[in-house]
């Protein structure tokens, strides 16, 4: 079975948007509590922490995106950003690597890695 890879910046941002939507379903459930104040705070006190963590996240990717290095694909000729030895390409998911000594190699993510036991 075919491993689905995506770009590393766009991970990131949809693990950001995913707290958001987070946040949102734990602050709708403490209306359920409407009749004990206490809860109803501590749930929408907690959506809030999720959706403060989005905004950190947010920030976070944005500025190692503006470190990240800039290529153009050979596959569909769009700029497009890496990070690491290996990355996708944002628009198409071509294998991207920058580092000479993996060109040929079976993409895999492991190959990030600093310490890598590969043949």
């Amino acid at each position: 079975m075919a491993k689905k890879y995506s770009s590393k910046i766009n991970k990131i941002r949809t693990f950001a948007l995913s707290l958001i939507f987070v946040g949102f379903v734990v602050m709708y459930f403490g209306i359920f509590f409407r009749n004990s104040p206490i809860l109803m705070t501590i749930f929408m006190l907690l959506g809030l922490l999720f959706i403060i963590a989005s905004t950190v996240v947010y920030f976070w990717i944005g500025m190692l995106s503006t470190k990240s290095v800039q290529v153009i694909c050979p596959n569909c000729g769009r700029h497009t950003k890496m990070l690491g030895r290996v990355d996708m390409c944002m628009y198409c998911k071509e294998p991207l690597t920058l580092d000479p000594s993996l060109e040929g190699k079976e993409f895999d993510e492991k190959l990030n890695r600093k310490k890598q036991h590969f043949e």
